[in-house]
């Protein structure tokens, strides 16, 4: 988790949401990095899991990624849900959960989706703590602080 956190801290150079990822292989070497680049790329699928995954497939010259676990900072969204089915990436280990977008269990589990023919493994909630704070500073120092409520 510690490598897709420094992914996550590239992604203040952009002004990119601190999201970081990393694809594992079964060898325990890093294969795949990425940080969201939405802002930097002007691409909407430039997520940090997206970004991650094309560069593992690149390194092993395969679409297919079994054996890999993907590490990112966020929960996945249902585009990089996507990706990570499509790529065949059995296990998954996420930090914080996303309660408006999440696909791994908040909002979706297109992951452990029966009706789908792959599935992945999830692990939530790993450095939670962390991740969530790096986004709340993030809006934070968007929007200001957000107001007390009583």
């Amino acid at each position: 988790m510690r490598l897709a956190f420094d992914e996550a801290a590239l992604a203040a150079d952009s002004a990119d949401v601190p999201v970081g990822a990393v694809v594992i292989d079964e060898t325990g070497a890093v294969i795949g990095r990425g940080h969201n680049e939405r802002e930097l790329r002007h691409d909407p699928t430039a997520h940090a899991e997206v970004l991650a995954i094309r560069d593992a497939a690149a390194a092993r010259a395969d679409w297919q990624l079994p054996g890999c676990t993907l590490v990112v900072t966020l929960e996945p969204c249902v585009l990089c849900a996507g990706a990570i089915l499509a790529a065949r990436i059995p296990t998954v280990v996420f930090g914080a959960w996303d309660e408006k977008a999440g696909a791994a269990g908040s909002v979706y589990d297109l992951l452990r989706d029966r009706r789908l023919n792959h599935r992945a493994e999830v692990f939530g909630g790993v450095g939670a703590e962390e991740s969530a704070a790096l986004l709340v500073g993030f809006f934070e120092g968007r929007r200001g602080p957000s107001p007390v409520v009583e």
